[in-house]
């Protein structure tokens, strides 16, 4: 039997694709962080990051995973025995509770099922209830489920209750519109390996007006992530240097094609993956799909680890499996950052061709015709 190369596809929906000259922007030479050539670099970084977030407000880089930014969130708007409500519907909605529970914060979380959302009617309900919690924790996007959140409508009504809104746009940024300044969002979280189309290493942290008040009352401990040192000093410690030039570009680059139409992208990346999903006669997983990834229930009578390898390991496609309970249950296919429709038709041929191997009855082209038809009826 002949044998073919093997070029490695990364459909994942973190780390996601890097481009090369995004690469190659990092291999440029270390220059020293307090001169005042990185200075400049680094003040253009964030400027454009801004954009990104579509906010005016403070921003910070921070050496560190999103995970990074979420405690600094944590460590600064909660002190020991303050109630916040946790939106919890996934591995991300359950790492907002085990940081604000790390921190002996009264964690109330409003749980839901793997797939499902919360409704901006619940975070009514639940601030009723609880007229005394100082902040609601969610997630724009939960990676492990594919599903996205309301933030906007959940943000009325957080501040109609007088309280922060703090939300983990890792995954979702960039892919989800998001406008921190027009919808009142008092911090909002990020990473680098998602929809900036970066390696590993950075997160991002925002703070507005009404934060920053909390923030000055805080009775947590905290060092590395004390937001007050980098209202001081944007850079305290010693920033990525190289990662932050790749910043740089990264968002000249989602500049020039402009948040509007990135957004537009993702979303018809989305539509076209579901669309050649579903004509395999395959159920969407989450109740609220968004456009950072498309959650698959595994059929019946196939191993979903085994596709999952399969793709990855003889096929040289790499998608995501399920986590936690869904491990096995669910797989997940990213449309995320550096991505274009070829992207998407190469996902699912790799995908017909794992499931024909695994012996679930599919005809070759039924997923790539329902995607084609999508990008032709887009006119891209």
């Amino acid at each position: 039997m002949a044998k073919m190369i093997k070029k490695n596809y990364l459909l994942a929906p973190g780390p996601t694709p890097v481009p090369t000259d995004l690469l190659l922007e990092g291999a440029q030479e270390t220059i020293h962080h307090r001169t005042p050539q990185f200075k400049k670099i680094m003040e253009e970084a964030i400027e454009g990051t801004k954009y990104v977030f579509q906010t005016n407000k403070d921003l910070f880089l921070l050496a560190s995973s999103g995970t990074g930014a979420m405690e600094m969130a944590v460590v600064n708007l909660v002190s020991p025995g303050e109630k916040v409500l946790v939106v919890v519907s996934g591995k991300f909605g359950e790492r907002w509770q085990q940081i604000c529970e790390t921190y002996d914060a009264n964690v109330v979380p409003i749980e839901l099922e793997y797939g499902d959302y919360a409704t901006p009617e619940i975070i009514d309900e639940k601030l009723k209830e609880h007229p005394d919690a100082v902040a609601v924790f969610t997630t724009l996007s939960e990676t492990s489920t594919g599903t996205v959140m309301d933030i906007e409508a959940f943000a009325k009504v957080v501040k109609a209750h007088g309280k922060l809104i703090v939300v983990d746009a890792i995954s979702g940024l960039i892919a989800q519109p998001l406008k921190t300044d027009e919808w009142n969002l008092d911090v909002v979280v990020a990473g680098s390996q998602k929809g900036f189309m970066l390696p590993p290493g950075l997160g991002f942290i925002t703070f507005s007006e009404d934060a920053w008040e909390k923030a000055k009352q805080n009775k947590t401990p905290s060092y590395y992530f004390n937001a007050f040192a980098y209202k001081k000093n944007p850079a305290p410690y010693t920033p990525a240097v190289n990662l932050i030039y790749q910043l740089k570009k990264a968002v000249e680059m989602l500049k020039e094609e402009g948040m509007e139409n990135v957004w537009e992208r993702h979303r018809i990346l989305a539509d076209a993956t579901r669309a050649g999903v579903k004509a395999l006669g395959l159920e969407l997983f989450s109740k609220r799909p968004g456009n950072v990834l498309t959650a698959v229930k595994v059929p019946e009578n196939v191993d979903g680890g085994k596709l999952v390898s399969l793709m990855r390991d003889e096929y040289g496609v790499t998608i995501a499996g399920g986590q936690g309970s869904m491990k096995g249950k669910i797989f997940r296919i990213a449309h995320l950052g550096y991505m274009s429709k070829f992207d998407t038709i190469i996902a699912i041929s790799a995908l017909e061709m794992a499931l024909r191997k695994l012996g679930y009855d599919v005809d070759y082209g039924t997923g790539l015709k329902a995607a084609e038809e999508v990008f032709e009826r887009e006119g891209v």
